[in-house]
């Protein structure tokens, strides 16, 4: 059920207020004045019943959690119990007085995330974008890529084999269905027998127990499948055994891979970088303007860069209410020189044509493009883009713009010291 905001008065507590207990020219004092909380209430009030059930935490608490989450790069068991530690945490949040207990549960992070979904979450970065508006212009801007990676392991065959073993086991005891052989013991003998396969001497050894061990999990597979036609609860599983059967039968060179059991939506990409081969995850779009303000945070699967384009604009117009007339890119977005209204400008040999003063501007131009490679380090860094812990491909497009946010909310906390 919906619960009003509680009305902010300028009646002073006969015992705590917690306003006057802090300074005023904190960062975050500062920014939850700047912060219009209204228009998350306004967009946010119709997904709860207005008459019905129990009254749910306050808006302005759960979106003041999710941007600290962000801001300050911890996690959502993090942050609630730097709420009750923190009083400029819980004056962010819209509390009038001090409190002991806690916010709410990490649980109801994770469920408020589903309730508002990715228009909610882009709303969030709107507003990051407005609180900065007053000191940035975009009518210039510069795009880039990047990998978000995935909370999983790096993936071999036989990690996924064992896997696929281990989830088979855990369904028959689950559901207690009848097993011929368990394995274990042999399982334990071809874990030793894998160790140490890069050695000359080993890889033999290796890759004969690889070969039996798939031949262990797919004898598991069939069998369970056979068990659970018997008992009528194929259609439960019948995802989940499909899946094993494409990661059973997948080669090394094969497309469309499967890499991990949890979350079969990563992509296998491949940056070029010289100390991390490959990531798996899935690619981001970062727009950012002159001044360092993120205007575009956009996610996708494994596009190439030039393709991404057209939508990450669409998403900038629906952002910042405006496009930029310029558009600066490195040359992997090679292929497209217009996007509506505005002009792509990509590095390429200088033109005999153009005059001292063309060149040195285009110089300048792609120089400060350059500056988007350390706030994609920050991004990374600071705001929890590095490693994306958000589940399936809804966590994909919210983590990124979460992190997009957090960036310009620190930025706006900046700016507003400094005035």
């Amino acid at each position: 059920m919906y619960t009003k905001p509680a009305p902010r008065t300028n009646q002073q507590s006969l015992f705590f207020d917690l306003e006057s207990q802090l300074n005023q020219k904190h960062p975050l004092y500062l920014l939850a004045n700047k912060i219009d909380w209204n228009v998350f209430e306004e967009a946010f009030k119709g997904l709860y019943c207005a008459n019905n059930g129990r009254p749910a935490k306050p808006i302005r608490r759960m979106v003041g959690l999710l941007i600290l989450k962000h801001v300050r790069n911890v996690s959502d068991e993090s942050v609630v119990e730097q709420w009750q530690e923190n009083i400029y945490y819980q004056y962010f949040c819209g509390e009038q007085s001090i409190q002991t207990s806690a916010p709410c549960t990490p649980t109801e992070l994770v469920e408020f995330r589903k309730r508002i979904g990715e228009e909610g979450v882009e709303l969030i970065l709107k507003e990051s974008i407005r609180v900065n508006d007053d000191h940035d212009d975009i009518d210039k801007a510069f795009i880039d890529s990047t990998v978000q990676e995935k909370n999983i392991t790096f993936p071999t065959d036989a990690k996924l084999t064992k896997k696929i073993i281990s989830r088979c086991l855990k369904i028959n005891a689950k559901l207690g269905l009848p097993l011929r052989q368990s394995y274990k013991w042999e399982m334990k003998r071809l874990s030793r027998d894998q160790r140490f396969r890069n050695h000359p001497k080993n890889r033999k050894k290796a890759q004969k127990a690889d070969r039996r061990m798939k031949t262990i999990a797919g004898r598991l597979v069939r069998e369970l499948e056979r068990n659970l036609l018997k008992e009528g609860l194929l259609g439960e599983f019948a995802e989940e055994i499909a899946l094993y059967y494409k990661v059973l039968s997948q080669k090394k060179d094969d497309k469309d891979k499967t890499y991990s059991l949890h979350e079969p939506e990563v992509e296998c990409i491949s940056k070029g970088k010289e100390h991390k081969k490959y990531e798996f995850g899935n690619k981001v779009s970062i727009v950012r303007t002159w001044g360092g303000l993120i205007i575009g945070a956009l996610s996708f699967r494994n596009e190439y860069d030039g393709h991404t384009i057209d939508r990450t604009f669409e998403q900038v117009e629906r952002l910042a209410e405006q496009r930029p007339k310029l558009l600066a890119s490195d040359r992997g977005y090679r292929g497209q020189k217009q996007s509506g209204t505005t002009k792509i400008m990509i590095p390429d040999v200088p033109k005999d044509g153009d005059t001292y003063y063309k060149k040195q501007k285009k110089h300048k131009l792609f120089c400060k493009r350059a500056g988007i490679e350390p706030i994609t380090g920050h991004l990374k860094a600071d705001h929890r883009l590095c490693r994306n812990f958000y589940a399936g491909v809804f966590g994909d497009n919210i983590n990124v713009m979460l992190a997009a946010a957090g960036f310009n909310f620190k930025r706006a906390m900046r700016i507003l010291c400094a005035i």
